[in-house]
């Protein structure tokens, strides 16, 4: 009988004690390691879809919000900023490239996202099939949300207010979907993007779309003031602006200021005070189990004590022991084997030792 046989015998003769430790070990590596890859990714998305944004500029609130909100599309806005102001911002001399953003509107779940070509730059955008949107009303999907919502370059859909419901869905106007975006790998792939007039036009009273002179002259003159976005994604021109621009944003205006880097490093440090918790948990989830394996491996060999003397005189190497014995080590057999008796194991080292002479 080979050692390898006699150690699966020893094995399957207590399943408990041995099923036991080797669910602690598997638990316990199981745990650390969906814990690094789980960390890991989260990070590397994090920093994959902040990489090209240097600053967002919203509505005063909380700041973490505010990159949630505009970067990670997790979370409602801190509110709206006046159009002007952004335009003035958008113009200043720290300033390499602004990105407007408008929310408030989505499509089961999936947020419809107002902006212009700067966003397509930003994030190196490519489409798949059909085209980016030119005209109202005009929207390109990512590839996940053309997936999992079936739709096709052609299709229309009505768009509802909110970010997460559809019980008031805008169904005077349906945007008509004329490209899908190719896969990014980034937050990209969830958003259905149009420009910013569209997501203004839902929101628009219905006698503003009624043909009027007056009200069209009178409309245009006060549009850039009374129009609002919701924030702005901003790059700078040079190193210089890191210093002078937020402070310039927080202290000069009545705008919002936060950069994606700091915010992002204060999340991934809240959620890794979890992630050290649980791998903690893990570490001594694996202690408790190499001990509970050393005790054991210990005790059979302790009570196997005979048995091995018993191998070792009918020819046995320190090798041929050292096989049997040491996958319960490896943590492939951790039982006391007590109910081997000593007549069983003496007929296997006969019938294993035997034909060696």
């Amino acid at each position: 009988m080979s050692p390898l046989k006699i150690s699966w015998k020893s094995l399957i003769s207590k399943p408990l004690s041995s099923g036991l430790n080797i669910m602690l070990i598997a638990f316990g590596t199981g745990i650390l390691t969906i814990l690094l890859l789980a960390s890991t990714q989260i990070e590397n998305k994090l920093n994959n879809n902040s990489k090209d944004i240097d600053l967002v500029v919203g509505a005063k609130g909380s700041p973490l919000q505010l990159i949630l909100s505009s970067i990670y599309y997790i979370d409602f806005p801190t509110g709206n900023i006046p159009l002007k102001e952004a335009n003035e911002l958008s113009h200043n001399p720290f300033v390499k490239r602004a990105t407007p953003l408008a929310l408030g509107d989505n499509y089961n779940g999936v947020r419809i996202v107002g902006t212009d070509s700067n966003y397509v730059s930003l994030y190196g955008l490519k489409v798949q099939s059909g085209k980016f949107w030119s005209a109202d009303l005009e929207a390109t999907i990512g590839t996940t949300v053309a997936k999992e919502q079936n739709l096709k370059v052609g299709d229309t859909f009505f768009g509802a207010h909110g970010l997460t419901n559809n019980s008031d869905v805008h169904k005077s106007h349906a945007y008509k979907v004329v490209g899908i975006l190719a896969p990014q790998g980034n937050v990209t792939d969830n958003l259905i993007l149009t420009n910013v007039a569209s997501v203004w036009k839902m929101h628009e009273p219905e006698d503003e779309h009624k043909p009027g002179e007056a009200h069209e002259e009178h409309h245009e003159s006060t549009e850039i003031s009374n129009r609002e976005i919701t924030s702005l994604l901003i790059q700078y021109r040079s190193p210089m602006s890191v210093a002078m621009f937020p402070r310039m944003v927080n202290q000069m205006t009545s705008l919002q200021s936060a950069s994606p880097a700091m915010e992002s490093t204060r999340l991934f440090s809240l959620i890794g005070v979890g992630v050290d918790t649980l791998q903690w948990f893990a570490i001594l989830i694996m202690f408790i189990a190499a001990i509970s394996v050393f005790v054991n491996l210990y005790n059979s060999l302790k009570e196997r004590n005979y048995d091995l003397a018993i191998m070792r005189t009918l020819g046995a190497s320190r090798t041929k022991l050292f096989m049997i014995v040491n996958p319960r080590g490896l943590g492939i057999d951790h039982s006391r084997h007590a109910d081997w008796g000593r007549f069983r194991a003496f007929g296997i080292a006969v019938d294993w030792a035997l034909p060696r002479k």
